[in-house]
């Protein structure tokens, strides 16, 4: 019998591509496995960020109502069990051997890629632990994602930005209309963006979903004088609520975003004031600006892309400090390292570019993140390391007690910074 990591080694190696998008082979043997839906209750999270955290938030207020709640999330970043949580707990390691099993006899010679494995894996362990509702994130697009077999019953999109451009279109109206075909029609599709794309409305419409958009059906807003923050919705309802634990301006709009989406579920789910406030209180997502030190203050964050860098700039620019930023900043090839740079060239005052080419075929060495911050930022402070321990290692050296290090750009350098933390 394989063991867990033998089996994800052989997932790695009996598909030629990691990336294949499209449902004819995922759905051939979900359909030989029974095809099970994964709970009486679905909702589907896509997005280009924001994804895991609106996952998260969901998950703590249907949790805390008293359901029993699935979630299936990627990728992960210290064990692959991270991926896929049952009512709050990772899926064991022989859950998953024993998920894998059943997949490998129920495909035959149909091909599944590694996410496609993990995904069928998800819906197996789920459909088996009698659970009240599955909060299921989308891997990659939208469309033609493996988790986009299931029917959602609330399909919700939380931000439209340039990401993944060589698989989803070169604009946003293009990446919003992949992402739009998790909606089903006459089904509620939550939008998180207050100026989502046309061509992710124009799908949406195209599809007959259910639109309800923020600053349309539904608004988050600061409330005068107070340390909290409102959500409000067309149909009269108004929550006055706390910030939440999850720290930076844009956790906010992904609470609104959630509690949009259990609104849309009506009578199906009761989950009161109450629930909502206590899980904005605990719910934590590691790698979302995650201190990890007090002195120097050191935070690791997975933001990858442009979009999430203007919201760490914001948080920046919003986080009392008397001394300097010093950023340890690792990226992937298919990422845009430039607009990523632009976004934050301004808010760091010195950059520790680390290499990632060790860590995975698609990191990029230092030497090109180098390159880019002197095209970008030609005045910008910045030295190369091998990798991110080393990197980091120079921070803490150079760092005062009242600086901040901010650790991000990729799954990657979070995981390296939570593995070797002191």
């Amino acid at each position: 019998m394989r063991t867990l990591a033998e089996w994800l080694s052989y997932q790695e190696r009996t598909h030629p591509r990691d990336i294949e998008l499209g449902l004819d082979r995922v759905s051939a043997v979900w359909e030989a496995m029974g095809a099970p839906r994964p709970a009486p209750i679905v909702v589907t999270v896509g997005g280009t960020n924001g994804k895991g955290s609106t996952v998260a938030f969901l998950e703590g207020m249907l949790r805390a109502a008293g359901y029993r709640v699935g979630c299936y999330t990627s990728p992960h970043l210290l064990r692959y069990n991270e991926r896929i949580r049952l009512d709050g707990e990772d899926a064991s390691d022989d859950a998953l051997v024993a998920s894998f099993e059943r997949i490998e006899a129920a495909r035959g010679s149909i091909p599944q890629t590694y996410f496609e494995f993990g995904t069928l894996a998800a819906f197996d362990l789920m459909a088996r632990a009698s659970l009240d509702v599955a909060v299921i994130e989308v891997g990659l697009g939208g469309r033609l994602d493996a988790v986009n077999i299931v029917d959602p019953d609330v399909a919700v999109i939380t931000t439209i930005d340039l990401d993944h451009q060589d698989w989803l279109g070169g604009d946003r109206d293009s990446i919003g209309r992949e992402k739009a075909g998790i909606a089903r029609a006459s089904r509620p599709a939550i939008i998180g963006e207050r100026q989502p794309p046309v061509g992710l409305l124009d799908a949406l419409r195209g599809i007959g979903a259910d639109m309800q958009a923020s600053g349309d059906a539904f608004s988050a807003s600061r409330v005068d004088g107070e340390a909290g923050w409102r959500w409000s919705h067309r149909d009269g309802t108004v929550l006055d609520l706390p910030r939440p634990r999850l720290d930076a301006p844009v956790q906010i709009d992904n609470a609104a975003t959630a509690i949009a989406a259990i609104h849309a579920l009506g009578s199906r789910v009761d989950v009161p004031p109450m629930a909502i406030r206590q899980a904005l209180e605990v719910v934590r997502v590691p790698g979302r600006l995650q201190k990890i030190a007090e002195s120097p203050l050191t935070l690791v964050d997975v933001g990858h892309n442009p979009q999430a860098a203007r919201a760490l700039a914001e948080w920046l620019e919003a986080t009392p400090r008397r001394g300097q930023v010093r950023a340890v900043y690792g990226a992937l090839a298919d990422k845009d390292v430039g607009g990523v740079i632009e976004a934050l060239v301004d808010r760091i005052d010195h950059w520790y570019l680390a290499g990632l080419e060790r860590d995975t075929p698609r990191g990029l060495p230092a030497g090109a993140l180098a390159a880019t911050l002197a095209a970008v930022g030609p005045t910008a402070a910045g030295r190369s390391f091998e990798n991110v321990a080393s990197a980091w290692k120079a921070a803490r050296a150079d760092a005062g007690e009242e600086d901040i290090v901010l650790l991000f750009g990729s799954f990657f350098v979070a995981a390296a910074a939570l593995s070797h933390r002191t």
